[in-house]
């Protein structure tokens, strides 16, 4: 019996410990991370250095409010974080997860505007499908129906526009006009909205759970940041999944010259040792709001010296390690494997992603992107099948949350060849087996 519940009442196996890439149940049976959990633990599990970061901070304090003291391990940690981050972006505000650094990003947005007399803005644009977050003010930036719908009631959902899905509309993505064509949806919704009433626009460098590793077209972040300016509002990047490394830069927009004026982070700073977040503003958008009477938030574990002293260590290990450099190199590798899979499967209508943040998408016709009867669940069921032979990757229902599906490859950034072998392995026995299941069904 458990008096745990969480999304259901399936039962897993006992964690027992887990090392690099591997983890064991309390059977001992053996498990390739090849999710990095929830697309969280970037430098693998049970790294000496974090641990030994984290040991010493214990012995010296393990809480102090920020209202009480400054701790060395939050100012550290931040100071990294702003050097790393596109130039402007100094202001650092800690929390400990990624729906409460969106809220914390809405929040100093909004204060933002109040503050130089724009009060009249406060509506922020997002995508659907997207993912930013399951707190209401998160959610309500959210394009995933069967997360939002439930709880429609208690919020004020937030104007959308379509994710730009070159793959299912017909279009290239690496055709300027493509890019073009889905940013200018943007600038469609703020006339429609009313400009005076628009406050910022969220956006996933490269798409997350919901898109599955969507890879926006060309010249489509470069568009976006020039209408953000045109319009006067904020942009927002969600770094949660994309950043620390994950798709071979440190942060996801540097792949493209869009800088943002606020990002948020989570996951791969902390890496799973630590609950950590963060969001990085721009310094003149923070000094208005101090300006004004201060920023009206805050979180208990803000800045916590526990958290940002492991945060700390696991940015320098994805510097020491060079393990942004490996991400490109195996994602790379991964994406071709993919496509070798998708040569093999003909279930397999698309493959994606930058980095080790990658996926592949199930169809039932690849050319008319038909996807697999929904009652099939076949998101769920191929995630099963290779989680029963030892290897753990993730899923989401790819067309608004109701219909597609997609699987996430997205191991840790410490992923060697071997590991990348052992994955392929695993994906395509699991695919086999999944196709002889839903033969007769397919009939």
């Amino acid at each position: 019996m458990s008096h745990l519940f969480y999304q259901g009442r399936g039962r897993k196996p006992v964690l027992d410990q887990a090392r690099g890439v591997y983890m064991w149940d309390k059977d001992g049976k053996r498990y390739l991370d090849g999710s990095s959990g929830a697309m969280v633990c970037n430098i693998g599990h049970s790294n000496p250095n974090v641990l030994a970061a984290m040991r010493q901070q214990m012995e010296k304090s393990t809480f102090g409010y920020r209202l009480h003291f400054e701790t060395e391990a939050s100012e550290k940690l931040a100071a990294r974080l702003a050097a790393l981050s596109p130039k402007g972006l100094n202001k650092v505000f800690f929390v400990s997860g990624g729906s409460e650094a969106v809220e914390s990003a809405l929040k100093v947005a909004r204060q933002y505007m109040k503050a130089v007399g724009q009060g009249s803005r406060w509506k922020v644009i997002s995508r659907q499908p997207s993912y930013h977050g399951s707190t209401l003010g998160a959610l309500a930036v959210t394009g995933y129906e069967p997360l939002s719908a439930p709880f429609e009631p208690m919020m004020r959902q937030m104007p959308k526009i379509p994710a730009p899905r070159a793959y299912l509309d017909g279009l290239n993505p690496n055709d300027l006009e493509t890019g073009r064509y889905y940013a200018h949806m943007l600038a469609a919704k703020i006339d429609e909205e009313g400009p005076e009433s628009v406050m910022a626009f969220i956006v996933e460098p490269i798409g997350g759970a919901s898109t599955g590793a969507l890879v926006p077209p060309v010249g489509y972040m470069e568009r976006i940041r020039e209408i953000c300016d045109e319009y006067g509002i904020l942009m927002i990047a969600d770094e949660v999944m994309t950043g620390a490394g994950r798709t071979g830069r440190f942060l996801g927009s540097d792949h493209w010259s869009a800088r943002p004026d606020i990002l948020v982070m989570s996951k791969g700073i902390g890496s799973g040792y630590v609950p950590l977040g963060a969001m990085i503003a721009d310094d003149h958008l923070v000094e208005a709001v101090l300006d004004a009477g201060g920023f009206a938030h805050g979180y208990t574990y803000a800045g916590n010296p526990l958290a940002c002293a492991a945060g700390l260590a696991v940015v320098e290990e994805i510097e020491s390690q060079g393990l942004c450099a490996n991400a490109t190199r195996i994602g790379e590798k991964l994406l071709a494997r993919l496509h070798g899979l998708m040569q093999k499967h003909d279930m397999i209508g698309d493959v994606r992603g930058k980095g080790l943040l990658t996926a592949f998408e199930l169809m039932a016709d690849r050319d008319k992107k038909t996807p697999l009867p929904k009652e099939w669940n076949a998101y769920q069921r191929v995630v099963d099948i290779a989680y029963e032979k030892g290897l753990i990757v993730y899923s989401r229902r790819t067309r608004d949350g109701i219909e597609g599906d997609h699987i996430l490859v997205c191991p840790p950034l410490i992923t060697s060849d071997t590991n990348l072998d052992e994955i392929i392995e695993g994906l395509d026995a699991s695919l086999t087996q999944f196709s002889g299941e839903i033969a007769g069904k397919a009939a």
